[in-house]
């Protein structure tokens, strides 16, 4: 787990409020995970209750947001769980997070103003991304080391001697081996899951215009980024478990574009895992293709008849082991970006605290700040 030293960076990333959020169960209808009533049935003010400027903020912000995950649903959705889609949603992500930094200094909301349990629950929240985002990172890293056997294996087939066609087979089953085997930090996903769902339901803001903007602003970040995590981690993990189905309250402008999107990406997920694929990312998958043929071939023995084949067998896998590499290398890199912005907001926060005098919360006291 990630310890507190040295998390301590930049302005709020999220923190909100209740909803009704549901745990997806395979072969079983959805079911509750946790019930909470509407937050905003009561407690957040209408949009005409705001003077213009909040108003103004505050549309600005949701506007937004809805674009960046109208984004996530592709003209094809074949493309769905291809690196470069989950590249797209990592840097909606963090563009998200980035606008809620943004409105922060627009509100202009001194941080001795936010109640102690909204830092005391924030702090908890962003070291869980922390944990996620590395054990996103652990998976990516150990997919890349990959690359190095293929790689081998691709010399040895391209020298087009017959006598090195044995050290190739043992390269490609020696990958098949190690993408096919588990990361234990992956498994920590599911818990770290839970526990931001458990988190949607944060203490409410009362007597602050600005601050019941923002927890509404930070509610819509927490959803988007709750749900792109646990698209990662069915991902990654290969287990649709850890896919997760949100309600969110209809009276919020980007509630019908959350729901179409996360019904269309779920609906395409699962069905991808329905197939019993070796795995369910898409140029990962592509490789294994490549791989399984050229092993068949080499298995069977390379004639006369069958050179052409097995050239172009060679040809393919170049091409899809050189389109998986590069789609882990620059995923991997929006990754890493949005693990520092969580980190610059967590240590921005501290900073900014101490620097206004304000205490600071007991959740960070007696931990290795």
């Amino acid at each position: 787990m990630v310890s507190e030293k040295g998390f301590r960076r930049n302005t709020l990333t999220l923190l909100l409020c209740p909803a009704n959020i549901k745990m997806s169960r395979p072969q079983e209808p959805h079911r509750p995970f946790f019930h909470f009533a509407n937050p905003f049935r009561k407690n957040s003010p209408k949009g005409s209750q705001f003077n213009p400027k909040l108003r103004s903020l505050l549309n600005d912000f949701e506007t937004a947001l809805s674009k960046k995950l109208q984004k996530l649903v592709p003209n094809d959705k074949g493309d769905i769980l291809s690196l470069s889609w989950m590249k797209l949603a990592m840097e909606s992500l963090s563009e998200i997070h980035c606008d809620i930094k943004n409105l922060i200094t627009e509100l202009d909301l001194p941080v001795t103003e936010w109640d102690e349990k909204w830092m005391d629950v924030y702090l908890d929240i962003s070291v869980k991304l922390l944990d996620i985002s590395i054990a996103f990172t652990s998976e990516l890293t150990r997919l890349n080391q990959g690359h190095l056997l293929l790689q081998y294996g691709l010399h040895k087939l391209e020298s087009d001697s017959p006598e090195l066609f044995s050290r190739a087979s043992s390269s490609l089953d020696s990958w098949k081996q190690h993408i096919g085997s588990k990361n234990p930090r992956v498994e920590t996903c599911r818990p770290i899951l839970e526990k931001l769902v458990e988190s949607l339901n944060l203490p409410k803001v009362k007597n602050s215009s600005k601050g019941k903007v923002l927890m509404r602003a930070m509610y819509g970040a927490k959803v988007a980024t709750t749900y792109i995590c646990s698209v990662f981690a069915a991902a990654f993990s290969g287990s649709s478990k850890n896919l997760l189905d949100l309600t969110v309250p209809n009276t919020l402008p980007w509630a019908q574009v959350f729901s179409d999107v996360q019904n269309t990406v779920n609906v395409e997920i699962r069905n991808i895992f329905s197939c019993g694929k070796f795995t369910v990312l898409r140029e990962l998958d592509a490789v294994d293709a490549c791989v399984k043929e050229l092993s068949t071939l080499l298995q069977d023995g390379v004639g006369t008849s069958e050179r052409e084949s097995f050239k172009n067998s060679v040809s393919d896998l170049r091409k899809t082991e050189e389109k998986l590499s590069q789609g882990l290398d620059n995923l991997l890199k929006v990754v890493d970006s949005f693990f520092k912005i969580v980190l610059m907001g967590r240590d921005a926060l501290l900073c900014n605290l101490r620097k206004a005098g304000g205490a600071v919360p007991d959740s960070v006291i007696g931990k290795n700040v």
